[in-house]
C-alpha cells in the first residue's frame, strides 16, 4: 500500500478573531486550534501554557501567573476553566524544597499551595515543565511525526540533522519535577533553541506571543512529517503478508467476533467495543512485521496508558482459517495474553506498586480484518483505538527513517502503575447503574422508545435505536447525540416483520458496540374494528408486527446473548390489553397477549443462562406516541363516544389512581427491569396503567 502523504497542516490563526482577546483568551484560542487537528496532538494529549501578568486579589499588585492546562481535559475542546492558575514566584520557590529524583511525587503535593485566586482546577504533573521553561508561551504536544523521530534508535542524531540544531534533545525520562529543571537548564544553556525533543515522548516549543508559539509548533511538526514522507517508499512494516478481506467480509467477521470477545473480556469488568478497519490499521495488521513490532510496545506514555503497553496479536489468515478458527481458540489466546501480562507485572512490580489491574487486552489486532478495542465505555474504547493508530503511525515513521524503539518495559510499568495514576483512578466517580451496558430498542423513534433511550442513556448505557421511520429515526439520533455525545447512540432502520432487516439491525448493534445487554421490544401499532369487520389483512398486520416482530427481534437478540455469555435483560413492552380484552380490538388484544406468553416462554429458556425476560404493560400513553397520532386515536374516541381531545382526561378518570401515564413512566419501568435492581426477577409483568382492575395480573 502506498504511503499516505500528509497535506500541509494549515495555519488557522485568524487575526480578526483575536482582536480584543486577553492573554489567557489567546491561550485558549491557540489551544483549541492545536487540539482541533489530530495530526498535531491526540485526544486529551499535550498541554499549553502562558505566563500572564495579573493583579493579586490580596495585594492588588501585579504578579506573574502561570496559566497551564489542568489535570485531565482536552486542549481541543477545553474552556478557560480547564486551565490551572499558579503563582510563578511560588513555583520558583519550590526549587528549595526539591529533594531529588527519589522524591518526585511529593512535589505534586506542593502545587495546590501555589494556586492563584482559589482556582479549583487541579494542576497536572506537567506543570513544572511549563513553569521553568523561560518563555512566555509554551506548547507541549504529541504529533505522530515528531514522536516517530523521538522513538527512533538514533533519534538525537536525526533530530540534529532535520532541525539543524534548532531543537535540543533530552533522553526519555518520566514527566515530573526533575524533567522541568532539565528543560530550564537546557533553555538557559542554549538560548538559540526553538524547541526541545523528549526522547520517546514528544516535544516542547515556545514563542514570545501566542501566535508565534502556535506557528513554531506547526512548523516543527510539518518539517518532521515532510522528512518522513520524503523517505517513505510505500512498503512499510516489511511489506504485506496477509490480504485484507473485502469490506463486507470484514464487517461480517467483526459482527460475529465481537460478542464472543466482549463476553470473555468482561469477566472482571464489563466492556464496550469498537472496530476499526481503516487503511492505516489494515496496512499494519496485514504486514510481515506486525506481530514483532506490536510486541515491542508503544513509546509515548499517552499511548500506552490508553492501550496497555502491548496488544493481543491474533496469528491467523482469515481467508483460510475463517471466524471459526478464532472463536475456537479465543480462550487460549486470551489466557495467553493474561499470563503474559501477569508475568510483565511480576517482573516489574515494586514493593509499593498497586495491585495488578484488569489483565485482559485493550487492543486486539486481527490480520485481514482490523483492530478491536474494548474499554468501560464506547468513547474510551474508540479513543484507545485512535491512540493505537497513533502508535502505528509512529512505528511506521520511525521504521521509515531509522529503527523503531519501544519504551523500556520497566519505564512503561512505572508509569502505568504510578502512584499518581492510581490516585487519579481512585478519584473517578462511581459508575452509573448501566455503565458499560448496551441496549437495543425497537420503535426507538416513538414516544416510549425515545423516552426509554433517554432513561437508559442517563444511567450510562449506550443505545442502538431501530425504527421503520427512517426520517424520524435520524431526527432522534441527532437529538440524542447532541445531548449525550457521538459515541452514545447508533441507529438502524428496521422493519420488525422482515427477518433479514431484523438480523441486520442486530448486526449493527453487535458491530458498533460489541454485543448486547438490554433488549427492549417496543415497536408496535394499534388498530380497532368490530369483530365482524376485522379483515384478514388487519389481523395479519397485528400478528406480524406485534407477535412475529417480537419473536424475530428477541430470537436474534437471544443469539447474540448466547454468543456473549453474560447476564442480560429483555423487556417486552406489551399492553394492558394483553391481559384485559377490549371490545372492538380483537386483533390487537390477541397479538399483545401473544407477546406476554412469548416473554414467559423465553424467560424459561433464558434463565439458566442468566437472561431475564420481563414485561411492562402500559395503558393509554398518548403523549409523544406515534400510535395515538393516527386512526387509533379517532377510533378510541368514537368507541368511547367522546371527542378525541377529551381522550387524555377520559383515560385519567378511568384509572383507579386518577393519573395520566406518560412515556417517561414506561421508561422508568424499563430501567427497573434493565438494572441490577431487578436482578432476581424474570417472567414478571409490571403494569404501568395508573390502576386498571381488569388488568390485574392475578
Amino acid at each position: 500500500m502506498p504511503p499516505v502523504k500528509t497535506t500541509l497542516i494549515p495555519d488557522k490563526w485568524d487575526e480578526q478573531a483575536c482582536l480584543g482577546l486577553s492573554e489567557e483568551q489567546l491561550l485558549l484560542y491557540r489551544s483549541n486550534l492545536l487540539g482541533s487537528d489530530l495530526r498535531v496532538t491526540n485526544y486529551g494529549g499535550g498541554n499549553t501554557s502562558a505566563k500572564v501578568a495579573m493583579k493579586d486579589p490580596l495585594t492588588g499588585k501585579d504578579v506573574e501567573v502561570l496559566w497551564v492546562k489542568g489535570s485531565g481535559g482536552d486542549i481541543g475542546s477545553m474552556k478557560l476553566d480547564g486551565f490551572s492558575t499558579l503563582y510563578l514566584e511560588k513555583l520558583q520557590a519550590l526549587k528549595g524544597l526539591y529533594r531529588g529524583l527519589g522524591n518526585e511525587d511529593e512535589m505534586v503535593g506542593y502545587l495546590p499551595h501555589c494556586t492563584f485566586n482559589l482556582n479549583a482546577r487541579a494542576a497536572s504533573i506537567d506543570t513544572p515543565l511549563h513553569a521553568y521553561i523561560p518563555f512566555k508561551h509554551v506548547d507541549h504536544v504529541h504529533p505522530d511525526s515528531v514522536i516517530a523521530i523521538a522513538a527512533s534508535r538514533n533519534g538525537e542524531a536525526i533530530t540534529q540533522k532535520i532541525f539543524e540544531g534548532e531543537l535540543g534533545w533530552i533522553p526519555w525520562q518520566r514527566p515530573g519535577y526533575d524533567l522541568g529543571l532539565k528543560l530550564e537548564a537546557m533553555c538557559k544553556a542554549k538560548p538559540h533553541l526553538k524547541g526541545i525533543m523528549l526522547g520517546g515522548h514528544g516535544f516542547f516549543t515556545w514563542g514570545k506571543t501566542s501566535k508565534e508559539c502556535y506557528q513554531n509548533t506547526l512548523r516543527v511538526i510539518q518539517k518532521a512529517q515532510d522528512h518522513i514522507d520524503g523517505l517513505d517508499k510505500g512498503s512499510a512494516f516489511g511489506g504485506p503478508k496477509t490480504a485484507a478481506l473485502a469490506k463486507d467480509a470484514r464487517d461480517e467477521f467483526a459482527t460475529r467476533l465481537m460478542p464472543a470477545l466482549r463476553g470473555k473480556l468482561s469477566k472482571e469488568n464489563r466492556k464496550v467495543g469498537h472496530f476499526n478497519d481503516s487503511a492505516e490499521v489494515l496496512d499494519f495488521v496485514c504486514s510481515r512485521q506486525a506481530r514483532e513490532l506490536a510486541a515491542m510496545g508503544t513509546s509515548c506514555p499517552d499511548h500506552f496508558l490508553r492501550t496497555k503497553i502491548f496488544p493481543l496479536f491474533v496469528e491467523i489468515d482469515p481467508a483460510k482459517d475463517g471466524i471459526e478458527g478464532i472463536l475456537a481458540g479465543l480462550d487460549g489466546l486470551l489466557e495467553g495474553y493474561r499470563n503474559e501480562y501477569a508475568a510483565y507485572y511480576g517482573r516489574c512490580k515494586r514493593p509499593d506498586s498497586p495491585a495488578m489491574r484488569d489483565p485482559y487486552p485493550v487492543i486486539i489486532l486481527v490480520p485481514g480484518v482490523g483492530m478491536f478495542s474494548f474499554a468501560g465505555d464506547k468513547a474510551t474504547a474508540r479513543i484507545a483505538g485512535e491512540f493505537y493508530v497513533n502508535a502505528i503511525n509512529v512505528i511506521r515513521g520511525a521504521s521509515t527513517i531509522d529503527q523503531y524503539v519501544g519504551l523500556p518495559e520497566q519505564e512503561a510499568f512505572d508509569i502505568e502503575y504510578w502512584a499518581l495514576e492510581e490516585a487519579k483512578l481512585r478519584r473517578m466517580p462511581k459508575p452509573k447503574a448501566l455503565a458499560s451496558r448496551i441496549a437495543l430498542i425497537t420503535g426507538g423513534a416513538g414516544g416510549i422508545g425515545k423516552a426509554t433511550a433517554i432513561r437508559l442513556l442517563d444511567e450510562g448505557a449506550v443505545v442502538c435505536l431501530t425504527d421503520i421511520d427512517a426520517g424520524r429515526l435520524k431526527e432522534t439520533e441527532d437529538e440524542l447525540k447532541a445531548r449525550y455525545g457521538k459515541d452514545a447512540v447508533r441507529i438502524a432502520v428496521c422493519n420488525v416483520t422482515d427477518e433479514a432487516s431484523v438480523i441486520d439491525s442486530l448486526k449493527v448493534c453487535a458491530r458498533e458496540f460489541g454485543g448486547l445487554d438490554i433488549l427492549v421490544n417496543n415497536a408496535g401499532i394499534a388498530s380497532a374494528a368490530a369483530y365482524e369487520d376485522t379483515s384478514l389483512d388487519l389481523w395479519n398486520k397485528n400478528i406480524s408486527i406485534l407477535a412475529t416482530g417480537y419473536f424475530l427481534v428477541s430470537r436474534e437478540g437471544y443469539k447474540v446473548l448466547l454468543a456473549q455469555g453474560l447476564d442480560a435483560s429483555m423487556i417486552f413492552i406489551s399492553s394492558k390489553n394483553g391481559l384485559a380484552a377490549s371490545p372492538g380490538a380483537a386483533a390487537y388484544c390477541t397479538a399483545k397477549a401473544a407477546e406476554i406468553h412469548l416473554a414467559r416462554c423465553l424467560a424459561l429458556e433464558g434463565a439458566p443462562k442468566g437472561i431475564r425476560v420481563n414485561v411492562v404493560n402500559p395503558d393509554a400513553v398518548l403523549r409523544g406516541s406515534k400510535i395515538w397520532q393516527g386512526d387509533w386515536r379517532k377510533e378510541r374516541a368514537v368507541s368511547n363516544k367522546i371527542n378525541d381531545d377529551q381522550l387524555e382526561e377520559h383515560y385519567r378518570q378511568r384509572s383507579l389512581l386518577k393519573r395520566n401515564v406518560f412515556p417517561e413512566d414506561i421508561a422508568e419501568a424499563v430501567f427497573f427491569f434493565a438494572s441490577d435492581a431487578s436482578f432476581k426477577s424474570t417472567g414478571n409483568i409490571l403494569n404501568v396503567d395508573a390502576g386498571n382492575i381488569q388488568s390485574f395480573p392475578r
